[in-house]
Order: structure tokens, then C-alpha cells, then sequence
């Protein structure tokens, strides 16, 4: 199945994909089922029951309503740096024997077609498209043989990194957690459509139309299996976690000279067999003062 979130005169909605259309409510209607969050904490089969009753409900069309990422305000967003060899070896890292791990806050995220915001104080804004995977069943010390079982579905992330900023102290916290630049989205999709932990399937990162970033998720150094099983070892995973996989290499840091987004530009991150996660890049003051206007 493969749902989208999104709110429509002030009111949170899901929809679920038919064919090619949108069928779905918001929380106006009785019959809403709740947000895809609450259907993922709730476990069992409160997902699939919603999606089967979805199916029913009216068309949507997401042109007229207010896109949100598939999640809002999940309790752990985990991303994993250096995941692939190649991004490792032009950021200038040895590759790692252990994940890189730091955290997202949820106060950083945007949905599809939103604009990521560039501080007025960088101009050292980086794109970092990324598969996110998503956390079904939680559990602590989870062997990696059964790690997938405890996967409900994927989707796409733009881990846009303020890069000065980033790089300011050991920790990356604060370039990575700017407002307005964890792009997630457009749809979520169950884990029983694709391949498991998404092996095989391609990712593209495209910055005005050009090819940035392309490389396969089966590059990654540390498979979505194993990156439950090692997190799961030092904390309890929950329903609704959210675990950011890692970029390949192409950023716009490592190229000489560096490629920063800009106002104006489009930025697209594609992973095959789920979507097309799409965002303008805006400057934030001048974003401000349209809101202000």
C-alpha cells in the first residue's frame, strides 16, 4: 500500500494510492482513521484495516490540499552518515567500521513541495538525498536476521545540511537540524511492495533538472538490516522511528568548486518503486518577508 499525509482546511488527512488516483479522509470525517503515525504506534493490522477502508473514501486530489511529510512528529529520527564508500572517500573520511549515527529533530522537517530555507547567514546549503526507513515493530538487541520484520515501509529523505555550520564542532548536530530542511516524503510505502530493505533499487538526486547523485541502494555499507540490528543494541526502537539511511557521493561540499543550493533552485530525490521527493530551495529572509507581506 502507499499512503500520503497531508491537512486540508485545518484538518490532518491520509490517503492511500488506487490505481492512479487518491482516496482519503481527514479527521473531520467519523470515519477517519487516524494519522499514518498513530496507525503505525497502534501495530498489528491498524494500518492495513485503514488502508482497506480508504479505499472507499472519496477521491482526493493532492493539487488542492497542504502536503505533509508521511510522519510529523516521530519520537526518533536516526540518520547514518558515511553509508556509502564513495561519499565517504570524497568527504575526505576513512571509511568506518560503525555506523555514523546522529539524530534529526522533527522541528527540521518539510513535506513534498515545500521549500527548503537557506539561513541568511551561509550560503553553504548541501542536498543529501536519502532513503528513510520506517519503524514498525519496535524492540531492543533485534538479531539482524529478523531486523526487516520490524520495518513497515520506506520513504524518501532530503538530509540537507548546512555545511559551515555542520563542521563548526565534532558533532553535526547543528548543521543538520536546521529549520526547514529535512525534506520527507511524498508517500510512504508498505515494506511488502518493494524489495526487502529496498535492495537493489536506484537512487537519483537531481538539482535543477541534473543528475547530482545516482547509486544504488545495494551500495550502502551498512543495509537497512543491519542498521536496525546496531541501533537496536543501544536503544529501544520504537513504532514510528525513523531511521535515514545515508547519501551517496556527489554532494555539492566535495565538487570543486562546491555546488550550494540557491533561491530558485528545484531539487528532486528519486528512489525506483517509490517516488519523487521534490522541493524549491528559498532564501529565508526572503520567504519571511512574502509571509510578512
Amino acid at each position: 500500500m502507499r499512503f500520503t499525509s497531508y491537512r486540508q482546511n485545518g484538518k490532518l488527512g491520509l490517503a492511500v494510492a488506487v490505481d492512479d488516483a487518491w482516496h482519503g479522509l481527514t479527521e473531520a470525517d467519523t470515519a477517519f482513521p487516524g494519522t499514518l503515525q498513530t496507525l503505525i504506534e497502534a501495530g498489528g493490522d491498524a494500518l492495513v484495516k485503514a488502508g482497506n477502508s480508504l479505499v472507499y473514501a472519496d477521491a482526493v486530489g493532492l493539487d488542492t490540499v497542504t502536503r505533509l511529510p508521511p510522519l510529523s512528529n516521530p519520537e526518533k529520527i536516526v540518520c547514518v552518515g558515511l553509508n556509502y564508500t564513495d561519499h565517504s572517500a570524497e568527504s575526505g573520511f576513512k571509511q568506518p567500521d560503525y555506523p555514523t549515527i546522529f539524530g534529526r529533530f522533527n522541528s527540521s522537517l518539510i513535506a513534498h513541495g515545500a521549500p527548503i530555507l537557506r539561513p541568511s547567514y551561509s550560503e553553504q546549503l548541501d542536498y543529501e538525498g536519502e532513503l528513510a526507513a520506517v519503524v514498525g515493530k519496535g524492540g531492543r538487541d533485534i538479531a539482524e536476521a529478523d531486523a526487516l520484520d520490524h520495518v513497515i515501509g520506506y520513504s524518501i529523505f532530503n538530509d540537507a545540511s548546512i555545511r559551515d555550520y555542520q563542521f563548526k564542532a565534532p558533532q553535526w548536530t547543528p548543521g543538520k537540524n536546521f529549520d526547514d530542511t529535512g525534506a520527507f516524503g511524498p508517500v510512504f510505502v508498505t515494506a511488502d511492495e518493494l524489495p526487502p530493505g529496498c535492495d537493489g533499487l536506484r537512487l537519483q538526486t537531481r538539482l535543477n533538472g541534473e543528475v547530482v547523485q545516482e547509486a544504488s541502494i545495494s551500495d550502502m555499507v551498512f543495509s537497512v538490516a543491519q542498521l536496525v540490528s546496531i541501533l537496536s543494541a543501544f536503544m529501544t526502537l520504537k513504532p514510528g522511528d525513523v531511521i535515514v539511511t545515508g547519501t551517496p557521493s556527489g554532494v555539492g561540499l566535495a565538487r570543486k568548486p562546491p555546488l550550494w543550493m540557491r533561491d530558485g533552485d528545484t531539487v528532486e530525490v528519486e528512489i525506483e518503486k517509490i517516488g519523487i521527493l521534490s522541493n524549491p530551495v528559498r532564501d529565508r529572509m526572503a520567504a519571511s518577508a512574502v509571509l510578512v507581506a
